[in-house]
């Protein structure tokens, strides 16, 4: 009897075995001691180290990791800071009485100091170490990653994340960084790298191709071409995101400082099309309006970089106005010829497009709102008569729809640049000035006398 194995037995003995094949498979890390690396704790967030720091004087071990040592090591500013540890997500909550557990694919724990946010994830592991069925049953029978919530070791963990620059560790406990993947080098030679087979992995994700890109425009890096390559074939899968995911990485692709170049990537490797497919049909080398929806595209994402440069509100809103600027156009256009006034025209148009486009990605209403009343702000803006300009100035979104009638006047429509130039002076312009400006353009006709009865 004292020789019997239990399944439960059994079963962690398998797991153990497992994690030491996958273990003993692995190449040996890199690690850089506190002297060989210019990663410094005085360029991390304070919340970020009170985070490391409780995990740590709770014997747990925790490492600063992605982005945020990717960029301090490449002397740049990181955005947001985030955590592993091998404690769980029902544990590490525990510690911090200003936390709260999110996520049904991987559960995390967001620690909330003020407007920070510090993100504390545990080791991911391979999926084969679960025996739990519907875990098992993770994957779409396209390969589509569905349920990742299997917890390993800090090597399972390097080699399940997405690429080499995004899988370094910094090591509270001896300032160490641990590189298991590659990414110093690739750090060195400006190379995005996914972890593992291109194809499968885009195939488990494909929001990855997403992110290849973005990061590649971020940093001004190169995608190594084994990782490049299935792009191309792949670029379709995007269909399989849901559309509400696809708008937080809209989100990311365009409104963080690199627009344009991320733009001219995403539309060499088609991921474009499956993002606006009723823009990338005006894009097309044949159409007849593919260079001027290409300028307004580019202007406007120009501008957006520049605001974001200057710690200026961007909002989704003006990013959609833009990019379905020329399919909406067109659509009243096709409601005129078929006998809709102007007006209606361009309102349902409007709609129709948004809603279209909500079959990829999904704009939330109050964004879908204000990108239309950008638009039909731009038929409103040169009825300036009686007391009109003054309500229009009063309006939310007038600053967006000047700003966009100047996007159309400095790109592709010239013939609105006087308007422009109006409202730019009418809105800098005195009480006086503004009154002697709307005289002059709406002064009164002078009635012709009627002529005299003849006797």
């Amino acid at each position: 009897m004292d020789n019997l194995v239990t399944p439960q037995q059994d079963c962690a003995r398998s797991n153990d075995s497992l994690k030491t094949e996958i273990k003993n498979k692995l190449p040996a890390p890199v690690v850089l001691q506190r002297d060989a690396h210019t990663l410094s704790r005085s360029n991390i967030s304070e919340p970020a180290l009170k985070v490391l720091y409780r995990l740590k004087k709770s014997d747990y071990d925790a490492y600063l990791v992605g982005g945020g040592v990717r960029d301090l090591l490449l002397d740049r500013h990181p955005k947001d800071f985030d955590i592993v540890t091998n404690a769980l997500p029902e544990d590490a909550i525990q510690l911090f009485r200003n936390s709260r557990l999110i996520g049904r694919r991987f559960r995390l724990v967001h620690v909330h100091f003020g407007d920070e946010i510090i993100e504390v994830a545990t080791f991911r592991g391979h999926e084969e170490q679960s025996e739990d069925e519907e875990l098992k049953n993770r994957h779409t029978r396209d390969g589509m990653l569905i349920r990742d919530n299997v917890f390993g070791t800090i090597e399972e963990d390097a080699w399940r994340r997405d690429f080499t620059i995004n899988a370094l560790y910094y090591n509270i406990q001896d300032f160490t960084v641990i590189d298991y993947t590659g990414g110093l080098e690739d750090l060195k030679n400006r190379l995005i790298r996914i972890i593992g087979d291109p194809g499968q992995r885009y195939r488990e994700d494909p929001v990855r191709m997403l992110r290849a890109a973005r990061f590649a425009a971020k940093l001004g890096f190169n995608i190594e071409p084994n990782t490049e390559a299935p792009i191309y074939q792949l670029a379709d899968r995007l269909s399989q995101v849901p559309p509400a995911r696809l708008f937080e990485e809209v989100l990311k692709l365009f409104l963080s400082g690199h627009a344009v170049a991320t733009y001219d990537l995403l539309r060499k490797y088609t991921l474009f099309d499956n993002l606006f497919p009723y823009t990338a049909s005006l894009l097309k080398p044949e159409h007849p309006a593919s260079a001027d929806t290409d300028a307004l595209i580019r202007l406007g994402l120009r501008n957006t970089d520049e605001r974001i440069a200057q710690g200026k509100p961007v909002t989704p809103a003006f990013l959609f106005a833009i990019m379905l600027w020329r399919p909406m156009q067109n659509l009243a256009r096709e409601n005129i010829a078929n006998g809709m006034r102007p007006l209606p025209a361009h309102q349902q148009a409007g709609a129709d497009v948004i809603a279209q486009q909500t079959d990829f990605i999904s704009l939330p209403k109050r964004f879908a709102m204000q990108t239309r009343e950008i638009w039909s702000l731009q038929a409103r803006l040169d009825n300036r008569s009686g007391k009109r300009a003054y309500r229009l100035l009063a309006l939310p979104r007038f600053r967006a729809g000047y700003d966009f009638l100047l996007l159309r006047a400095h790109s592709v429509e010239p013939d609105l640049l006087p308007l422009g130039d109006w409202w730019t002076e009418f809105q800098e312009a005195n009480d006086a000035t503004r009154a002697a400006m709307l005289k002059k353009i709406h002064s009164p006709r002078r009635r012709g006398r009627r002529p005299r009865k003849m006797r």
